[in-house]
């Protein structure tokens, strides 16, 4: 049990505060993220009531095991709509932590349906306490810590990319 949750918490996050910065030039353009290497997609989230509200991002995809370890470790800045998305080869309970990631993250966990689970807002950075799933999730979302709250993005909202 103790090693399933080693593996699980092997993402690792980062990101940075949030801010009204646009998003920067490197992520406007089309494919590959500058610091990373990875390919960079449309991402957004459907919010409110009556799915009145989208909020467009633009996020790297961690896509192997070896990118999803990575994630955004030893990063120290993430454009307001940036981020990085993590989808799972196989729905299943998840769990990150921060080791090494400098910045505080949202971290969103995303079902199946492609509806958020659960949001573990404004993620301690460099703490390796496990930070779980609440139902088993098929990808897992970090935006900068915040920006979840000034968006009004909750448990439930769609995530498409």
């Amino acid at each position: 049990m103790a090693a399933a949750a080693f593996a699980l918490a092997l993402a690792a996050c980062s990101t940075q505060a949030a801010t009204d910065a646009p998003l920067s030039p490197a992520a406007q353009e089309a494919g590959v993220h500058p610091v990373s290497g990875l390919t960079v997609i449309p991402l957004t989230i459907i919010s409110g009531t009556s799915g009145d509200q989208t909020h467009a991002f633009r996020v790297e995809v961690a896509a192997s095991p070896g990118e999803q370890q990575m994630g955004l470790m030893f990063r120290t800045e993430m454009g307001a709509n940036e981020g990085m998305i993590f989808p799972l080869a196989q729905v299943r309970m998840a769990s990150f932590w921060m080791r090494n990631t400098v910045i505080p993250l949202d971290i969103i966990f995303i079902g199946p349906d492609n509806r958020i689970i659960n949001i573990a807002r404004d993620a301690t950075p460099y703490s390796e306490q496990p930070i779980p799933s609440d139902a088993p999730a098929a990808a897992v979302l970090e935006l900068n810590a915040g920006r979840t709250a000034e968006l009004g993005i909750e448990a439930g909202d769609t995530v498409q990319w």
